[in-house]
């Protein structure tokens, strides 16, 4: 059973998330599943808001895989959390489709919601995925950027 890692779109989805962590052996201390799923929105942010086209994810994989899998392993000490999943997905993406799943077990909701904000902003700023932004600006021509490149 995996707890995260990096995956080619189409090959994992937000129930296998949830069915890693119900076979967890400790699922049974759990009282709550707190998902998160990041999704390709269709604007940049301010003060642009270009309309996005189509969104491309790439990663220095074996990195990404072990970044992931640390920051579940450290979340997963916290007291009263059961099982932390984080899955990046990697590849050409539409508006709307679904780009990663953060899900975390916990015996209460009380402990489940802030660790799972906690993976989500450790996975944004610690794993080395990058996304390239296909976008159209308001005058009408496209161009693409990696994110990076303008701050995002």
């Amino acid at each position: 059973m995996t707890n995260a890692g990096v995956h080619e779109k189409g090959t994992f989805n937000a129930q296998d998330a949830i069915d890693n962590i119900k076979k967890d052996p400790n699922y049974h201390k759990a009282g709550a599943i707190g998902l998160f799923i990041g999704v390709v929105r269709g604007e940049t942010l301010e003060p642009e808001k270009e309309k996005v086209e189509k969104l491309t994810l790439e990663a220095y994989e074996e990195k990404a895989n072990q970044v992931l899998t640390k920051i579940s392993d450290d979340l997963v000490k916290k007291p009263g959390i059961v099982n932390v999943q984080i899955h990046h997905l990697l590849g050409e993406f539409k508006v709307g489709d679904d780009l990663v799943y953060v899900a975390v077990a916990g015996a209460h909701r009380t402990d489940v919601f802030p660790v799972l904000r906690e993976a989500v902003e450790r996975y944004k700023s610690e794993a080395p995925v990058f996304k390239k932004e296909h976008i159209t600006n308001k005058k009408g021509s496209q161009s693409e950027y990696w994110v990076s490149e303008k701050g995002h």
